[in-house]
């Protein structure tokens, strides 16, 4: 893959920020400090809720009481659309990979060929870039384990990694959160 030089420093642009992490490191939590210390956000809420999981349907939860009432929150499965319309505050993105995962079951390509979900990836990262504001993207760090025993597993690993390559080069800073402990990648 070539190499991408990082974005220059625009002092007029805010920053784009990448808060990557594993499942329950507190990437959401730090992100959410970050893109609130300036006031109110734009919160863009990407998972899709199952009625029947109730798991889940607890973690939506703890997210949504975490969130300040001054927030704005969007849930949508198309953050490329709604970073279309600039926020006057903050927007963060919360998070990359419940967008993949809904991008993949949408197109029925947990079984097809990588790169499937490829146009919809160009889309949110041509958005990323475009984006005038300051933003904050959440996405899961994965790989760092066992290579997944499914193909479904390996397809979405592959994906995410690919993606959060992209997204980090066109950040001007990365954090991995490990434990809650934020760790300066860029």
């Amino acid at each position: 893959m070539p190499t991408v030089p990082p974005p220059s420093a625009d002092p007029v642009r805010p920053p784009r920020t990448l808060v990557l992490g594993g499942a329950r490191s507190g990437k959401s939590a730090y992100a959410e400090n970050l893109a609130g210390a300036d006031g109110p956000v734009r919160y863009v809420a990407t998972s899709v809720p199952d009625p029947a999981d109730l798991d889940f349907a607890e973690r939506i939860a703890v997210h949504r009481r975490r969130r300040p009432s001054d927030w704005v929150v969007v849930e949508s499965i198309d953050p490329a659309g709604v970073l279309a319309d600039p926020s006057t505050g903050a927007t963060l993105i919360d998070d990359i990979g419940t967008w993949l995962t809904a991008r993949i079951d949408a197109r029925a390509a947990w079984e097809a060929p990588r790169g499937t979900v490829g146009p919809e990836a160009d889309e949110l990262v041509a958005a990323v870039a475009a984006y005038p504001g300051h933003l904050v993207i959440v996405s899961p760090e994965v790989g760092m384990g066992v290579i997944p025993a499914t193909r479904s597993g390996r397809l979405f690993r592959d994906e995410i990694g690919a993606l959060n390559q992209r997204l980090a080069a066109l950040c001007d800073e990365a954090f991995l959160v490990v434990a809650g402990l934020p760790l300066r990648l860029k």
